[in-house]
């Protein structure tokens, strides 16, 4: 069995088995319920198919990792993110259209629509937001610019930069933050921790255990920790590569701009000293309107 002692979140088996299965709902209804702090108070929710497909058969399908809806029939899609995506936040939006459009009726319909939630857990930040080291947790609905308000309030993203969260078990305040440090830790976590006392984590923490997977759902498991440590391995390679070869790059920029500079200095010293346009070129390989221009 895995050295671990509970599920890793962060792999693709484990996140659907912890939060997208039928015995399990009932953590996925606390886990929104933090992220949503008191916004909306859900009491129920239902599993939906994870799989959307277009509206016809050349249109593209989504599938996402957990996708559910609650006693009013509000969408929610709530997507674990393992790596920085150029087009992460087109992805949201686009995946956020399937409900909408799942909506429309046939017939005399006025276009009331159920509201839909959309939640990245990002294992990485937003460029935007990386020198803001407190800022994680991102609410997101449309605003009117000019009043500063929320315009339409059916639409909501909520995106979890994970690696800017730092607290510690002593730190945690809330529901929010015992959710998050939970998710962030558990692959590390030898125990329950105290702070977490709560019976949803009783729970939580008794599904999670590696030991109590059948050897079915362990083989599954064991095969998405592979691709997930897999791809964390090549995503680190093409960082070392990408740093290594912006060292060289800059290293290189840096002697080329050195001797420019060089040759200029000594073309402004004969400069000085009454030589010509003409023979300074020749001794320093610049060009005479480089020189004139000294």
């Amino acid at each position: 069995m895995d050295g671990n002692r509970y599920i890793n979140p962060y792999t693709d088996y484990g996140f659907k088995y912890l939060f997208g299965t039928e015995p399990n709902k009932e953590l996925t209804l606390d886990f929104v319920n933090a992220l949503l702090q008191g916004r909306e108070v859900i009491k129920s929710l239902t599993l939906l198919p994870s799989e959307q497909l277009g509206d016809t058969e050349d249109d593209r399908r989504s599938v996402f990792d957990v996708y559910c809806e609650n006693e009013k029939g509000d969408k929610i899609i709530i997507e674990m993110q393992k790596a920085e995506q150029q087009w992460f936040k087109d992805r949201s939006v686009y995946y956020s259209s399937f409900p909408i459009r799942s909506q429309g009726e046939k017939g005399k319909w006025l276009f009331g629509l159920k509201a839909v939630y959309t939640i990245g857990i990002l294992n990485f930040v937003f460029d935007e937001d990386k020198d803001d080291e407190n800022y994680y947790h991102h609410i997101v609905q449309l605003m009117d610019v000019n009043k500063k308000k929320v315009f339409y309030d059916k639409l909501t993203y909520i995106y979890l930069e994970m690696p800017k969260f730092r607290k510690t078990e002593d730190e945690l305040v809330d529901m929010t933050d015992k959710w998050l440090y939970t998710l962030k830790n558990l692959p590390r976590l030898l125990e329950r921790p105290n702070a977490l006392q709560e019976r949803i984590f009783s729970k939580f923490f008794e599904v999670a255990e590696v030991a109590a997977l059948s050897k079915e759902e362990y083989a599954k498991y064991w095969e998405s920790e592979k691709v997930f440590y897999d791809n964390q391995g090549a995503f680190m390679t093409a960082d070392y590569k990408g740093y290594t070869r912006g060292v060289v790059e800059g290293e290189a920029k840096g002697r080329a701009e050195g001797i420019e500079e060089n040759k200029r200095e000594n073309a402004r010293r004969m400069k000085t000293d009454g030589m010509s346009a003409e023979l300074i070129a020749k001794y320093t390989g610049l060009s005479t309107e480089q020189i004139n221009a000294l």
